[in-house]
């Protein structure tokens, strides 16, 4: 067989592996063995991404769920070999709004709470150190840094909620705020944010020359505050307990 041929019986097999209800496969190939190759490559994708999103699997069910992956192994290119980055290329994919899922009707949430688990994945597998140790009295004087095991994140849809019970429909009026880490037992820890608390954490990334007094009053005058010693104790309070859980610390 010569290169040409050998490529085209390549090509043609993956195609069939892929989308095997609109592809043959290769002339000459016996069929029944096609057919284990495309279950071990369906099942294997499906086995892969399922341990990444349990609740998603849990609301679509087996058939939806075999329905995405299967429409995932069409359509999308992965951009990586590694199997443990191929979780993310699924949410990108969702995220993507593929032409394949404006057909039926898919949770209008299901990108979000996609991300939601996913980041969870990341954070367990993530090569970053935790802050180090810190003077908590150093917080008002000093420059801030967030960790990098700790992410602010914003959602439209109340994702930390849904599940098979608890299914929106709309998304509320105000976004989901939400602080994701990694304690350091290795766990991943969720909890919802105020908006100045999100707030407050974005800003140490957008000024980090400030130090935290300036941090507070800068975020005071945003909210309308400007002045409040009030606000400001209220902040450092805030600063203190993100500190003890190794969400920030002096730079």
């Amino acid at each position: 067989m010569d290169n040409a041929s050998l490529f085209q019986q390549q090509n043609t097999l993956g195609l069939y592996l892929r989308d095997p209800d609109h592809c043959a496969p290769p002339a000459g190939m016996d069929v029944a063995r096609a057919q284990v190759y495309r279950d071990l490559v369906f099942n294997n994708l499906s086995i892969l991404l399922s341990g990444t999103f349990p609740v998603l699997i849990k609301i679509l069910g087996d058939e939806r769920w075999g329905s995405l992956v299967r429409i995932f192994l069409r359509d999308h290119r992965a951009q990586t070999p590694k199997f443990g980055e191929i979780a993310r290329e699924f949410v990108d994919f969702l995220a993507s709004e593929p032409p394949a899922l404006h057909e039926g009707a898919w949770p209008p949430f299901m990108v979000e709470l996609a991300h939601y688990e996913w980041i969870e994945m990341v954070l367990q597998q993530s090569d970053a150190e935790p802050l180090p140790a810190s003077d908590v009295g150093l917080l008002l004087d000093r420059p801030l840094q967030v960790s990098p095991l700790a992410w602010p994140l914003a959602y439209a849809w109340p994702v930390q909620l849904v599940g098979p019970d608890y299914q929106p429909e709309t998304p509320p009026a105000q976004p989901t705020l939400l602080l994701v880490r990694r304690a350091e037992d290795w766990s991943v820890k969720f909890s919802e944010l105020s908006p100045l608390a999100w707030r407050l954490l974005q800003r140490i990334d957008e000024f980090p020359q400030l130090n935290g007094r300036e941090q507070l009053e800068g975020l005071a005058v945003e909210a309308g505050a400007a002045g409040s010693q009030g606000f400001i104790d209220s902040g450092a309070a805030l600063l203190r307990q993100m500190h003890g859980e190794g969400v920030v610390s002096p730079a």
